[in-house]
Order: C-alpha cells, then structure tokens, then sequence
C-alpha cells in the first residue's frame, strides 16, 4: 500500500514547525514529508531589522533547514513552486519539476503591502526576507560612500515610513548602527538624520497610552524625528512626498507599513478572502478536506468580524493543530480546534531598550529588552533544543549558512 504523502510549502515559523511536529506524531512509515523551500535556510524573521543595519551576524538568525529536519522523516527540496494542481493533486515547481501529494499545507507567508502608493514597489526598501534585509544593508553602505564623493546630505537621511512593531524596531536598529557605520566610512555622525513618518497620531498606535509615551521617549532620546499624522503620496529615489506639500529629501526609505499574503496563491485556483486563503476552524481551505493552510498566507476568522493578524504568534500556535489534524485525518481520528491564545508582545527599540505587553503587564526598557530575547531564546530552544542555541550565537559548526543580497 502506498504511504500517504505530505507536502509543505514554505519553511517558515508556520511550515517548519508543521514538519517538525508531523516527525514526532507520525509512526515511522506512516506517511511521507516533503518540505519545499525556495532557500535552504531557515531566519528568524523577527531580527531582520539587525541584519539590516549590521548589528547582527547572518548565522546568528539564519538556520539550514536540513539541520533542522530529520532526513530519515523529511524530505527536503530546495525550489520555488510555480502553481498548484488542486484537482490532481500537483505542486509544480520552478524548472518543471512537479511533486504530488495526499494532504498539502500552504505556508508561504507574506509579501510588502504598498496600497498602491506611487514607487514605494520601485524605490523602497522592505524588511520582508533575509535577502531584502540584506540588501538594505548593503544600500545604506552604499550612500554613506556616495557621501564620501558628492556631499549630498540626503544620503545621510534614512527614513522608516511606518510606526509599528518593525518600524520602531528598525528605528532603534539605525540609531544604535549607524553610528558605528558612520565611523567605519569617516563620516560625522552628527549629519545623519533619522525620521519616522507614520499615517497615525503617535507610533505604536494599538499600544497603551504609558507604552506608546516610553516608545516616543526613547526614540526622542536616539534623535529619531518623529513625523506622525502624515500621510505618505509618492516615493521617488531622491525623495518622500507627503501630504500637505510636505517633502522629505532622502536616498533611504525604508518599508514597514503593511504586509499581504504571498501573491503565489492567487495561482493555486482556491477561495481566496482579503487576498488569503480562507481556512475552518480545524485550519483546513473551506471545502478541501485534504488542503490546510498556516500563517501569513491564511485567513482565520477569530469572531464574526475581525480575523487573526498576520503574525510570527499566530503562526506557531496554529503549526501543532495543522499537523496534529492531517495525523488525525490519516487515522481517521476526531480534529482539534484551533484556538489562539494572545501571549503578549514586545518589540526591541536598540539593544537596551523594549516595549511590551504581556496580558495587563507593560514592559519597557531593560527587563522589556531583556524579556524580547528570552521569546527569541525560546524560540530556538523549541526549534533544536539547547544546541541549537548554541550553535547560532556560538556558532561551534564548521559549515556556516552563507547569505547574499543576491540569493
């Protein structure tokens, strides 16, 4: 009899965990598992915005994905999916390979929300991926040595449109990075400007009022020049157009006002709601039994009204159920309800410095700073245990994941 076979898409928070789980609740040859990335590493989408000024090295937040599966268990195949064959059962891949399945997960993730805004898609830079980070490192090098040669003082200008988690993340990021850039390439300090432009009356809008005065405080403390109550109307390479006739001189925009499910869907022929795959409460594609979805890429209804954010939270709550319902569906077993459970939030702003929520708990400064590389520790220790861990930020391999913009 042939063995059912489970393919992945995306290795993400959502499709790693998926993979990982289905390895443990599986008897050995009761299934296949075929994990299907376009990279062969795992990142810690959360950091991004280190590796975007620097701060950070790239194997501290990058994972090889078959360090992190059990060959024995788990098929890996590195390749970009092209569309699916719901009807046949058919994941085609970039180059013509094509993959059948039994049971499949979607978990594509998202791709940058620019609302259609003139040249945001062309002239700014997002965190979305390691190698768009990346890239963002390697253009902010870039202006600081075109500094060097014509004195323009917008490529010392680096704006952050968007107050929100990763805004003010990477806000804190650029001014605790860029001074040590700047002394890298001989250049004052004194002449960079950092601003934050957000459409809301203060960043962190969703946030306490307490938290949003720390957030607004300490990024005053970094000379952030905070731009609220601003609409964004253009982007060109030279400059930011706001409303009001407002202009902001810049080299540097860099992206955090949005994301949207990965557009690969739209090609997979299912019921798509908000550009997302709508999925049951047992997480699986409304009226395909043998279809799930996770992540970015799906639409959970949390009540009548609203639907669960696209988050890294949501994500690995929903991972375990998807994986414990496809074991439940081979066994012919009763599905889990998947329930999600708020378990609180914190962004960094610098090394030293955070604001959070946890229930009715604020958390600021230090312990906040603190208490954002626990969940990241924790994270990792859930992913491959202590050594994982280790091996990260010790780095004790021979053979590091190397990274490019260009990958």
């Amino acid at each position: 009899m042939t063995k059912p076979k489970i393919v992945i898409l995306g290795a993400g928070y959502g499709g790693i965990i998926t993979s990982k789980r289905l390895e443990k609740l599986l008897k050995d040859g009761e299934a296949d598992i075929t994990l299907i990335n376009k990279h062969d590493y795992h990142y810690i989408t959360t950091q991004l915005h280190k590796i975007g000024v620097g701060t950070a090295a790239d194997r501290q937040f990058a994972i090889s994905i078959p360090d992190l599966v059990d060959s024995n268990k788990t098929r890996f195949i590195k390749g970009a999916v092209s569309t699916v064959d719901i009807q046949n059962q058919l994941v085609h891949l970039d180059g013509g390979d094509t993959i059948e399945y039994d049971y499949l997960v979607t978990a594509l993730g998202f791709e940058v929300e620019t609302f259609g805004i003139p040249g945001i898609k062309e002239n700014a830079l997002a965190i979305r991926s390691f190698r768009s980070s990346k890239a963002i490192y390697h253009h902010i090098t870039k202006q600081l040595n075109l500094y060097k040669e014509d004195q323009d003082p917008s490529r010392l200008t680096f704006v952050v449109a968007g107050g929100g988690f990763t805004g003010i993340e990477m806000l804190g990021e650029l001014a605790e990075g860029l001074p040590n850039l700047c002394r890298q390439h001989n250049i004052p300090f004194e002449k960079v400007k950092i601003i934050a432009v957000e459409a809301a009356q203060s960043v962190i809008p969703f946030f306490p009022k307490q938290s949003i005065k720390y957030a607004t405080e300490t990024l005053e403390k970094f000379n952030v020049e905070l731009m609220t109550s601003k609409k964004i109307l253009e982007c060109t390479p030279e400059k930011l157009l706001l409303e009001s006739d407002l202009e902001i001189p810049a080299r540097t925009i860099i992206w955090s006002c949005g994301v949207k499910a990965n557009s690969i869907v739209e090609k997979f022929g299912l019921p798509l709601e908000k550009g997302k795959i709508p999925v049951d409460s047992y997480l699986r594609v409304k009226n395909i039994t043998n279809v799930f979805s996770v992540g970015d890429c799906s639409l959970f209804m949390k009540d009548e009204k609203s639907y669960l954010p696209p988050t890294a939270q949501v994500a690995l709550q929903q991972a375990p159920v998807c994986a414990q319902n496809i074991v439940s569906t081979l066994r012919g077993n009763e599905l889990k309800v998947f329930e999600y459970h708020h378990k609180g939030s914190v962004a960094s702003i610098g090394n030293f410095a955070a604001v959070g929520l946890v229930g009715r708990f604020r958390l600021s400064g230090l312990f906040g700073a603190f208490m954002k590389q626990v969940i990241e520790a924790r994270y990792l220790f859930n992913l491959g245990g202590p050594a994982l861990i280790l091996k990260q930020h010790f780095r004790i391999d021979r053979d590091p994941v190397k990274i490019t913009a260009k990958q």
